[in-house]
């Protein structure tokens, strides 16, 4: 394996433990404070910058890969016409320089595919984690205000209670004070109306005429 396959070797061990590491469950806490480093240092922002350039130049192998795999099944189909006309041995040994180049181009191809494809489900895997960290964070913050609604609600229903009660004590106070008001007007023309009698009954008579 060359240098540069070795590397892509490398780097798609590396997204195995990435994934792996994405997908071990944690406490909420511990998580979202792992997930804010991530998204926030400009550490991890530059090795995904680099990390989007190589994946350029994996692609570039892969396609690279896949060519040499059509070449190659190519030269085997010439090998299966031509196999008349060649010797036994040297058309063996040439079959098997072809089969051993079409195995090297096959494993390349697969390393730099299941390379690229597996960094489509880390994106995708990460970008899901963090909405769902955002909706779980939603979703807390909507039960806490609810609870503080809630309670704001009894405060203000038990304010609403006692100032109607206090309303209502205001209302029998003012009414209990006319009851009072009515009670004395009622007992001085009371008064008045005995006074009054008294006087009539103590005025004389005048003399009676006779008819």
């Amino acid at each position: 394996m060359t240098l540069y396959y070795s590397l892509v070797f490398c780097l798609l061990v590396f997204e195995m433990a990435v994934f792996m590491g994405l997908i071990v469950p944690l406490p909420f806490t511990i998580k979202r404070k792992l997930f804010t480093f991530i998204s926030e240092s400009p550490v991890v922002a530059k090795l995904q910058y680099g990390l989007k350039i190589t994946f350029i130049f994996i692609l570039i192998l892969f396609i690279d890969s896949v060519n040499r795999v059509y070449r190659v099944q190519l030269e085997l189909s010439s090998f299966s016409k031509e196999g008349g006309a060649m010797g036994a041995a040297a058309l063996g040994t040439d079959r098997m320089e072809v089969q051993a180049r079409k195995f090297y181009s096959q494993r390349n191809m697969y390393l730099c595919g299941f390379t690229l494809f597996l960094s489509l489900i880390l994106n995708r895997t990460y970008t899901m984690i963090l909405e769902l960290l955002r909706l779980e964070d939603r979703v807390k913050h909507l039960q806490g205000d609810k609870q503080t609604g809630g309670k704001d609600s009894a405060r203000l229903a038990s304010a609403g209670d006692l100032g109607e009660i206090g309303r209502l004590k205001e209302e029998l106070a003012t009414k209990d004070r006319d009851i009072e008001t009515l009670k004395k007007q009622a007992d001085g023309l009371a008064r008045e109306y005995h006074n009054l009698g008294d006087k009539v009954s103590d005025k004389p008579e005048g003399p009676k005429k006779d008819l």
